[in-house]
């Protein structure tokens, strides 16, 4: 019988991290930045994002739902029920020259 290897949800959490931070559009993550939780046989996964100077919040937040599920499947060889993307707050606007 061969056993599954565990991975705590912190490692899962700081895989979807480093994931939403591949993403254009993502200037940080907040202090929360993520967090995972099993529910029925799959993980569900929060991530708190800071958005970039206009970036635009739905298809942002979309790609790193996309991006975040597919690192962490990846990964971790694993299955991710949801990726929620809360975005905290907007990044600075640029500097003016």
């Amino acid at each position: 019988m061969t056993e599954t290897p565990l991975i705590s949800n912190e490692v899962l959490a700081r895989y979807a991290g480093d994931a939403a931070l591949e993403v254009a559009g993502v200037s940080g993550l907040t202090r929360d930045a993520a967090g995972v939780t099993a529910a029925d046989g799959a993980f569900d996964i929060d991530v708190h994002i800071e958005l970039a100077w206009g970036a635009g919040a739905q298809s942002v937040a979309r790609e790193v739902q996309e991006r975040v599920t597919e690192y962490v499947a990846r990964m971790a060889n694993v299955g991710v029920g949801s990726v929620d993307v809360v975005v905290e707050r907007a990044g600075p606007p640029p500097a003016k020259r």
